[in-house]
């Protein structure tokens, strides 16, 4: 992992208080929106242009690891999510979307850092990446209005525009940018590896961005975001448990059983936050959560990994 991978967690917190720190300045805040669509497209091209979507087909060569892992991530986790989410978000339809849509994307690329940290099988958790990636993108907005069309809060022509914006165009660009180059691969390279180092800095643009033109927003509801801490907290002990159930069950090696903790514990929240900043643009507090999870996600997966290296000496 590049050094900037591994200070993702610093530099969004930078982002944030950097953000609230200038909120008052007109000029800034009134351009913030600009700031967000650019830096958010910029960061998911460089996600696509990164994963090899063409190697979906490896993600299933361990049929074991990758359909218990797809069937916890898309089936378990969207209604045991909307389970606790109900139970202690309920007062607050916006803290719930932003919460669900935060534990409904698996992540994409800091699993990977953990993964190598607990050693854990890292070739099997990157062949699950592309499937990962690809079924979110699918099942996000069919979920989302399965459990929220009802609520008044989702707006389809913002939700189709969020799509158009932040997922068909970057990847459309990014497969241009594959076919052009597919027989230069030095430069290929090149240029994914540039856009790929400054993902980090892309999403600290665009999360500076959002709390400059919302500051006034979190202040007035700084105790709501609190409430989204303990839905967040059960999810991750409960599928932390029912990961090493599955596991000890489907009797996997501990690499495989490691892999298969972090790639069902870390989120996506950059990719849920682009869909949210234009599907929701009149629903802060959406926003807002998303970019506080990271924050205690990054924590959690840190003590899980510390506790997988104490499980791995009994495994």
């Amino acid at each position: 992992m590049e050094l900037l991978e591994k200070s993702e967690p610093v530099l969004i917190f930078t982002a944030i208080i950097l953000g609230l720190l200038f909120s008052d300045m007109p000029f800034l805040s009134s351009n913030s929106s600009y700031l967000i669509t650019i830096f958010l497209f910029l960061m998911l091209y460089a996600l696509f242009l990164e994963v090899p979507l063409g190697d979906i087909k490896k993600g299933f060569s361990n049929h074991k690891f990758s359909y218990r892992a797809l069937i916890i991530n898309f089936l378990w986790t969207p209604f045991f999510g909307y389970f606790i989410g109900n139970i202690f978000l309920n007062h607050n339809i916006d803290l719930l979307i932003g919460f669900f849509m935060l534990i409904l994307t698996p992540c994409t690329d800091w699993y990977l850092l953990f993964t190598k940290i607990a050693k854990g099988n890292l070739p099997l958790s990157l062949s699950i990446l592309p499937a990962n990636l690809i079924l979110q993108l699918i099942l996000l907005p069919v979920y989302l209005l399965l459990f929220f069309s009802s609520s008044n809060s989702i707006n389809i022509i913002d939700l189709s525009e969020s799509i158009l914006i932040f997922i068909i165009l970057p990847f459309i660009c990014a497969s241009i940018t594959k076919f052009i180059l597919k027989n230069r691969s030095q430069l290929k390279d090149k240029i994914t590896n540039t856009f790929t180092s400054f993902q980090t800095i892309f999403l600290a643009i665009a999360i500076f961005g959002i709390f400059n033109s919302e500051g006034k927003v979190l202040f007035s509801n700084i105790n709501s975001i609190f409430y989204v801490l303990v839905p967040l907290i059960i999810f991750f002990i409960v599928n932390f448990l029912l990961v090493y159930v599955v596991s000890k069950k489907s009797n996997f090696s501990y690499e495989d059983y490691a892999s298969l903790t972090l790639t069902t514990l870390a989120r996506n929240s950059p990719l849920a936050l682009a869909i949210a900043t234009r599907s929701f643009p009149n629903n802060e507090l959406i926003i807002i959560a998303l970019v506080i999870g990271p924050l205690i996600e990054l924590p959690v997966l840190y003590i899980v990994t510390k506790i997988l290296l104490h499980i791995r000496k009994t495994y």
